[in-house]
């Protein structure tokens, strides 16, 4: 595990980045502004944790006779205008992912009914070579207090490589025979884990959730010790709160990491700085 963790804001006089000053980062940008700078071959595994294109306002529900007030996903980040404008973001960022993977190499995302089944399509088009699909049952998930549809307990997380012909990808069936549920005896690809609660939940100054689709430093570490090794690198382009960081650098692998939303920027270096147990981030602004 690096000591340091280098932060770099990225910037348009920037064209191109070097392995060397990207490894063990966290670029302050747009991913599809970043992406295309990163050389390629760059990344062992890639975790990609998009936006759902929920569009789930906050609501008062009823439950049973208390009113509470269920936190949505309102955010500018999941907004866009269309399916079809949606389907472009992912497609442009999947493009440039695709590029940045080494050849055997593997790439996970996560979504939920919303958009995993439009993401899936778009991998398989741009002949991603799709090797399971694992759903997360969320042991607390919120409850559908209406009664008008099943509770929405799960995500989905597609786990592919760059084509059909790939072998010799990073794959510990050991490891992840640990994962699977007690009344199975292989590996299967069904994880039960409960969402981020309590301490591990980053609020904001008023209480609220500071990103609304955090995910669990448990979920995050099954997919980083089943499917890469000591010294591999993580590019993660959709950063958020840093799960995949803080995990990554704890079982000694390298990161890339991107974010765009300051706040989140913020709340990831200072999970990083914990993580590593330093003082301070060293600087790396360009231009």
């Amino acid at each position: 595990m690096s000591s340091a963790v280098r932060l770099i804001t990225d910037k348009p006089s920037v064209t191109r980045y070097e392995p060397g000053e990207v490894l063990d980062s966290l670029i302050w940008g747009d991913a599809l502004k970043v992406l295309p700078k990163l050389p390629d071959a760059i990344a062992d595994m890639v975790f990609l944790d998009p936006p759902y294109f929920l569009q789930l306002p906050p609501k008062r529900l009823l439950r049973w006779t208390v009113k509470t007030l269920v936190e949505g996903v309102n955010e500018e980040w999941d907004k866009f205008e269309s399916f079809e404008d949606y389907d472009c973001f992912i497609e442009s960022v999947l493009k440039e992912l695709r590029r940045l993977m080494k050849p055997t190499a593997t790439i996970w995302v996560i979504g939920t009914y919303h958009n995993i089944h439009r993401i899936g399509k778009i991998m398989q088009d741009l002949g991603f070579w799709i090797l399971n699909d694992v759903v997360w049952i969320k042991t607390n998930a919120m409850p559908n207090w209406l009664n008008v549809r099943f509770t929405n307990a799960t995500e989905t997380l597609i786990w592919a490589v760059k084509d059909k012909s790939v072998k010799g990808y990073t794959f510990h069936a050991n490891i992840a025979r640990h994962f699977s549920p007690s009344r199975f005896k292989l590996a299967v690809n069904v994880w039960e884990l409960p969402i981020c609660s309590g301490e591990e939940r980053l609020r904001d100054e008023q209480g609220k959730k500071l990103h609304p689709t955090q995910k669990p430093e448990s979920l995050l570490e099954r997919v980083i010790l089943v499917s890469t090794n000591e010294g591999d690198v993580i590019l993660d382009p959709m950063a958020g709160t840093g799960t995949t960081g803080v995990v990554a650098m704890r079982h000694h692998r390298h990161i890339i990491m991107i974010e765009r939303e300051r706040k989140y920027v913020d709340a990831c270096l200072h999970r990083l700085l914990t993580a590593i147990q330093q003082p301070k981030i060293w600087g790396g602004d360009r231009g």
